[in-house]
């Protein structure tokens, strides 16, 4: 139940912070920060696929909706989220508990590290290519999805550092 409850106010913050403030930051025509993704990447690592993927498609297509956006933000949410399961088994080999979410704490620094940077890399080139729909401009799309990257992981490392549930110590669990 806590679970749920702290999935919804991720949800609701993200999606707000994400339509409402960072959908208007353009620095240089290239770095548009997507912090709405965290809220993929917190979601506990015992769901299924299905309601993993479910969930995913559902961020995707609220920030469509809000942002009036025809489906690329879903379609970039609904692979990422896909893909969360066999990135996160990448980078961590032992078993975790179904019921923690992704984060300093739980994968270790480094772990979490190489995590999001991977997933929002997959997020982010998906997503600009599909806005793109070519590779004519190539190394423009590459920048602009770079940087993004660069831009989107600091704020969730940040976020990340910040966050209490990473810095409890390891009897509260």
């Amino acid at each position: 139940m806590i679970n749920t409850i702290r999935s919804i106010l991720y949800f609701t913050a993200l999606i707000l912070l994400q339509v409402l403030v960072l959908n208007n930051i353009h620095f240089l025509r290239l770095v548009t920060p997507l912090l709405y993704i965290y809220f993929i990447i917190k979601l506990p690592l015992g769901y299924t696929p299905i309601r993993l993927t479910f969930l995913s498609f559902l961020a995707g297509i609220t920030i469509d909706i809000l942002s009036n956006t025809s489906g690329m933000h879903a379609a970039a949410c609904t692979l990422a989220g896909f893909m969360r399961p066999q990135i996160i088994r990448l980078f961590i080999r032992e078993d975790l508990p179904d019921n923690m979410a992704p984060s300093f704490r739980s994968l270790g620094s480094g772990g979490f590290a190489r995590f999001v940077l991977v997933f929002v890399m997959l997020h982010h080139f998906s997503l600009f290519l599909i806005e793109s729909l070519t590779l004519f401009d190539f190394p423009f799309l590459a920048i602009r999805a770079l940087s993004g990257v660069l831009t989107t992981s600091l704020l969730i490392y940040l976020i990340e550092v910040f966050h209490k549930d990473s810095k409890r110590s390891d009897d509260q669990y």
